[in-house]
């Protein structure tokens, strides 16, 4: 019998990664339910400093969950792993601009390159599900809808841009169980950033979104909920323009071996 990707413990699934078995997944979203997922970002160790004291003054945008030193490949919360291959999709940055998606790094590694783990909204669906609230874009097998917004992230060194958002419809009658549910998830952004209008942060139309994929619901039942989002740093990065830098495909993120438990 066929085992299902989402049943797959992590370390299994990292390695159907690795071996390139499913290259053409478009989200990570539902596999490994109860575990950690982490966004990338991978920079030359030149910027590594600006880039954490950037995350330290964004928490909410981007909470560190593991910092690899200069050359390392192996990151602590996911012993064996290997970052330059265990994720479905990378893409890399020249001064600002994607010039690449590659499903494998090894080819462009470098000895200087610092990595960083960032909490991911992923990681609270499963709690989310566990409560009885639907997730939508799980049901279309869709990336999570995100959307650069008006709001500005707190500059440090030569980072600042725009903070992003993920989307979820969430039902009417879900909606405080939402919030205080994600808000216990502080790694994983935490509670919601903003509820209800998108125009009010700068989102013209909510199915065109900038990153992932819109799955259409019903506003009569439905109300859009929008969580800060570990792809901040790729807006970032078209805004501030470093020299180079990598990060995963937008919903395709890393799975680590730590279980995703509320921190408060």
């Amino acid at each position: 019998m066929e085992v299902k990707a989402q049943a797959l413990p992590p370390q299994k699934q990292r390695a159907c990664f690795r071996e390139g078995v499913d290259p053409n997944v478009n989200s990570t979203s539902g596999l490994c339910p109860g575990y950690e997922q982490a966004n990338l970002v991978i920079l030359p160790k030149r910027y590594a400093f600006d880039f954490f004291l950037f995350a330290h003054r964004n928490p909410k945008a981007c909470p560190i969950l593991d910092v690899l030193e200069a050359g390392e490949v192996e990151p602590e919360i996911a012993k064996g792993a290997d970052i330059r291959s265990d994720l479905p999709k990378y893409r890399l940055y020249e001064d600002g601009i994607l010039v690449k998606e590659v499903n494998n790094l090894t080819p462009y590694w470098q000895k200087d390159f610092v990595t960083f783990l960032i909490g991911c909204s992923l990681t609270f669906e499963k709690a989310l599900l566990d409560k009885g609230i639907p997730m939508l874009h799980q049901q279309a097998n869709q990336a999570v809808a995100m959307y650069n917004t008006s709001i500005q992230t707190t500059p440090a060194g030569v980072f600042s841009g725009p903070v992003v958002v993920s989307m979820r419809p969430i039902r009417n009658d879900c909606l405080m169980t939402a919030v205080d549910t994600t808000a216990r998830f502080t790694n994983s952004h935490g509670s919601p950033l903003h509820i209800g209008d998108p125009e009010a942060i700068g989102i013209p139309d909510l199915t065109n979104p900038d990153y992932g994929a819109y799955t259409p619901y019903d506003p009569d039942v439905y109300t859009p909920v929008f969580w800060a989002c570990g792809v901040t740093p790729q807006a970032v990065a078209a805004a501030s323009k470093p020299a180079q830098m990598i990060t995963h495909v937008p919903g395709c993120m890393f799975i680590s071996d730590r279980r995703a438990t509320p921190e408060v």
